[in-house]
């Protein structure tokens, strides 16, 4: 097939340029892409812009369309998503091999957080703030997903996001622009490799362009309102930072910005991203984002969404037909110029080309290379050790953990203590012929970790949802029998996620009602919490003796746990986003502006910026995460308390573990503008270490202050450092602030 498709494709070209069939390689990808573009029709060039969804599962409203194979046949399709597995991939692929031109198909796949190999939920990942552990996740998922046929993700998602109500929040970094900016870069890095064509890597799609996390009340789908600036200096550096990583393709979003569907939002895709930016991969609408413009009131009909759509920048239309259905009329009627089209699918074709699809169009495809893949025990190996390095211990009474080996008996209680496919979370990849028997359950974590010696008893207590009390009796006789409780509670994997937004997200049903019965046993109890957003769980976090928020850690999850709760790992995890005491709070984030009536404390309510009936701080801070040991700040010095725009500080300081164990601690630095010609806030991060130490010893650690790390955007949006006071924190967490110094910019 391979010859075939070659000999045809170079001999059709042969007769545009015969320099091809001479110096093929020598050839850039551009004037190769133009080759191509000159032979195509304006059907076929609209085909390389349309996008269908496989006839598996759908992740967005499915359209029934039996002349799919017909129209992949006739050159009106450039893409698939959902089409998963090299057998499935490979009839599709051979299936447009018998186009007139031969253009391949590009697959697509949300591979978010692994693709065979589950790993943590993308917020899980973010707590490790460790980016070489989450560039491998995405290197692994990305190996197993090309194996498999597939050369696209989309992912990262790296919307900022600060409201938990919003069921996305899983997918993203967190609340904080400088630490999503990170992990932007890193995903990216993982999923494409040192360049795109690697047989081990896919195309990565940073999404969703842009402001999706600040839909209003948290809502999916819902409008975005806010400022220029805060577009510029929160929403968007995450997206810079994807961009300047090498990202292949943006997708655009659901919501309207300020009353602009992103999809049809010029100033969004072509002033800054095309434009400004110089993004030169292509941009993919969302799932049927393009027809929806319709329901937000700016365009009539698919007509005028098409045309609003490719005006905008929108390269590839997904699943909503308005491309294939209108462009070809709207280009008759001299509302769209033909090099528009041509800019769309010149892109396209180049990401094609760059994947080595013209040379192949079924290297992808080796079902020898997908078994070795999706069989590999170094998968499963780094899949658990960034489970581990995802979870956070938020409280650890008395040190109760971790636990001793030697225990007698544990009582292992809860809804979700034997389950398998909860633990993968939101967004996972059904992969065909693959059952759920390769999950780790947090029960078969245990099982692995203790000796014949430890009794491991169990009760489900009751439901993640409803008010059954039924099993109550039955847990608290089990508890009753044992030296330690572990209570495994939470969401359910689909509580969290697209189309998941929730008014409630205290933990669910009866669960911390069971929890209150375990605690008056008297026993103590360790409480492992499953989510995929931050919950209000009050109870839980005021009366048990220790919290491991184990949100949803993939397929490794109960070894994983098992490593954490004995100590064969000890916790490093620091939150990337706040949790709040009360949903009132939100939209509750860190990086807050005061006011000209701050409230420093709970205890005063007169005429200040403060609740009567709730605290005005958070249940757990930005950066939060404990340690089974301890670290000590000290020593800070700053080479020079003034600098010149063109100059730096540098700033060190000593770090000692100062505990028993083994540990990582992650160092924060935050900065404050103390006077700006607008306010800034209270604090932002600016740059973080991840250091390992020993029992007893010292690092000394290094940060570099310049003049990118002090500036903003203006009034006018200009990028600028005004000259001023600055305060530097230091700390473990964004309200654990342990040195503190000051330092000066001059004009």
């Amino acid at each position: 097939m391979k010859i075939t498709f070659l000999s045809a494709f170079w001999l059709l070209l042969l007769f545009v340029n015969p320099f091809i069939s001479a110096q093929p390689q020598q050839k850039s990808f551009e004037r190769r892409v133009d080759s191509v573009l000159r032979l195509m029709t304006l059907d076929e060039k609209i085909g390389q812009m349309n996008q269908y969804n496989d006839d598996w599962t759908a992740t967005g409203p499915a359209t029934v369309d039996n002349e799919k194979a017909n129209q992949v046949r006739n050159g009106q399709v450039g893409s698939l998503l959902n089409c998963v597995g090299v057998e499935r991939t490979r009839r599709w692929q051979s299936v447009a091999m018998q186009s007139r031109l031969k253009i391949p198909l590009l697959f697509g796949q949300d591979v978010i957080h692994g693709y065979k190999t589950t790993f943590p939920i993308p917020l899980a990942e973010a707590c490790s703030w460790d980016m070489e552990a989450i560039k491998q996740s995405a290197q692994t998922g990305a190996a197993e997903a090309s194996a498999s046929g597939i050369h696209w993700t989309f992912a990262p998602m790296v919307d900022i996001a600060r409201d938990p109500r919003w069921g996305r929040v899983m997918e993203g970094a967190g609340e904080d622009p400088y630490l999503g900016s990170a992990i932007a870069t890193a995903r990216v890095k993982g999923f494409q490799g040192e360049q795109l064509g690697g047989i081990n890597s896919v195309m990565a799609c940073a999404k969703h362009f842009a402001a999706y996390g600040a839909a209003i009340g948290g809502r999916d789908y819902n409008s975005v309102d806010m400022s220029d600036r805060m577009l510029w200096e929160v929403y968007l550096p995450p997206f810079k930072a994807a961009l300047d990583a090498g990202a292949a393709t943006f997708m655009n979003s659901f919501n309207d910005i300020n009353g602009v569907p992103s999809t049809g939002n010029k100033v969004l895709q072509r002033d800054i991203l095309k434009g400004k930016w110089g993004f030169g991969g292509f941009v993919v609408s969302d799932w049927g984002s393009v027809g929806e413009m319709i329901n937000h009131g700016n365009v009539k009909n698919e007509y005028e969404a098409a045309l609003s759509a490719v005006t905008a920048g929108s390269d590839m239309d997904m699943e909503s037909r308005c491309y294939k259905n209108n462009l070809a009329q709207l280009v008759k009627d001299n509302k769209v110029p033909l090099a528009l089209i041509d800019g769309a699918v010149r892109r396209i074709l180049q990401k094609k080309f760059e994947l080595g699809l013209f040379d192949d169009p079924f290297r992808f495809c080796n079902a020898h290379r997908e078994q070795a893949s999706l069989n590999n025990p170094e998968h499963t190996k780094t899949a658990r050790q960034v489970a581990a390095k995802s979870i956070v211990l938020l409280k650890n009474e008395n040190n109760l953990l971790p636990l001793p080996k030697n225990l007698k008996t544990i009582a292992f209680i809860g809804p979700l203590v034997k389950a398998l496919k909860q633990n993968k979370g939101f967004w996972d990849v059904e992969v065909p012929g693959v059952d759920s028997g390769f999950i780790v359950s947090q029960w078969e974590g245990l099982k692995n970790k203790l000796g014949a010696a430890t009794r491991l008893l169990y009760a489900k207590g009751c439901e993640i949802e409803g008010d059954n009390r039924d099993g109550f009796a039955e847990a608290v006789a089990v508890a009753q029998q044992a030296d330690v409780v572990i209570l495994s509670i939470g969401e359910r994997r689909d509580m969290s996620g697209e189309a998941k937004s929730r008014s409630n997200i205290c933990i669910p049903g009866v669960q911390e009602d069971l929890l209150k019965e375990l605690l008056a046993t008297g026993k103590p109890v360790v409480v492992l919490i499953n989510a995929g957003r931050p919950l209000v769980f009050n109870f839980t976090a005021d009366h048990a003796p220790a919290i491991l928020y184990t949100w949803w850690l993939g397929s490794e999850a109960g070894n994983a746990i098992a490593d954490v709760l004995f100590g064969d790992y000890n916790p490093s995890a620091k939150l990337p986003i706040t949790f709040p005491r009360s949903v009132g709070q939100i939209p509750i984030y860190y990086s807050h502006f005061n006011t000209g009536r701050p409230a420093t404390s709970d205890n005063n309510h007169k005429y200040n910026s403060s609740y009567l009936d709730v605290s005005i701080f958070p249940k757990y801070e930005f950066g939060y995460g404990l340690s089974y040991t301890t670290f000590a700040y000290s020593n800070l010095q700053l080479n020079t308390t003034k600098m010149k725009a063109d100059e730096k500080i540098e700033v060190s300081l000593t770090i000692t573990n100062t505990g028993k164990y083994e540990g990582e601690e992650i160092v924060q630095l935050y900065l404050r503008d103390k006077v700006g010609s607008i306010s800034r806030p209270v604090k932002e991060l600016k740059d973080f270490r991840k250091i390992q130490l020993q029992a007893g010893e010292s690092k000394i650690i290094k940060f570099v202050i310049d003049k990118e790390k002090l500036s903003f955007y203006n009034q006018d949006l200009k990028w600028v450092a005004e000259a001023g006071d600055f305060e530097l924190m230091i700390g473990a967490s964004s309200e654990d602030i342990r040195l503190r110094g000051e330092f000066e910019l001059l004009q």
